[in-house]
């Protein structure tokens, strides 16, 4: 099963993609998190392992993944990527890290001033999450770069579930909305999570979002925000993520 964790910058989707992968772990499933925001440079600190060499490099960066997928190229259609169905055991060890049952693979980062759009690692995501197969208690969790983009690339309809988390903030408001009617187009559900919720903004966020769709409703936790800050590995599990986990138990049965 493949589940896709988006969101505004800052609403806490690659906090929330740790803590579920940590939880699920917890359940008895072998976890993948994909982390497919080229900009973001902190998921792996937070899960305590160390930063894998992102799948875009280990293609040969941005201009050797073109090279290998476009058609002006005819000689190096061999070797183009993930052409064939591939299981998580068989992704290059070099572009996995694990610890305690939880892998990480990294697409891509924008590494340089002047390198260009990250256009090349929407490709990649999608490619791979396309071809990915996985065992009965394997769940992969990806998380997306900030905003909308993914949804323009495709990559969403590669997901059995998309997870949006919305935080106290009218722009968040109106980017859930966004995110429904193209989860509708992709064909996949969307649930989203209440992140950051006190009694003061509860109200208006329920205002906001259809409440149907709300799987958990995650009040601000000083203990996640001091382990961000000091980029230590987040070492509490927390029982507000439950029944997110449930949600995708129950989704996962359906798939």
């Amino acid at each position: 099963m493949k589940v896709l964790i988006c969101g505004k910058g800052g609403s806490g989707k690659s906090t929330l993609s740790a803590l579920i992968a940590i939880a699920l772990k917890n359940r008895g499933y072998r976890v993948l998190l994909v982390d497919a925001d080229e900009s973001n440079y902190g998921l792996h600190r937070l899960l305590g392992i160390s930063h894998p060499v992102s799948l875009m490099d280990s293609l040969g960066g941005k201009k050797g993944f073109r090279q290998m997928t476009a058609s002006a190229f005819p000689r190096t259609l061999d070797a183009v990527p993930f052409k064939e169905r591939i299981r998580i055991n068989e992704i290059p060890g070099d572009c996995i890290t694990e610890s305690d049952g939880i892998k990480l693979l990294v697409v891509g980062k924008i590494h340089h001033f002047g390198e260009g759009c990250a256009c090349p690692m929407g490709v990649l995501s999608k490619m791979v999450l396309s071809k990915l197969d996985f065992k009965e208690n394997e769940i992969v969790i990806v998380d997306t770069s900030a905003g909308i983009e993914h949804f323009g690339r495709g990559v969403d309809a590669e997901c059995d579930m998309i997870i949006g988390v919305v935080d106290p903030c009218f722009e968040s408001f109106v980017l859930a909305d966004q995110m429904r009617d193209m989860a509708i187009k992709a064909g996949a559900e969307i649930f989203f999570i209440l992140n950051k919720v006190d009694e003061k903004t509860l109200d208006i966020m329920h205002k906001n979002i259809d409440h149907e769709t709300v799987i958990a409703e995650i009040p601000y936790l000083n203990a996640v925000f001091m382990h961000n800050l000091e980029g230590r590995e987040l070492e509490t599990s927390f029982l507000e993520i439950d029944p997110i986990c449930q949600r995708i138990e129950d989704v996962k049965h359906k798939v």
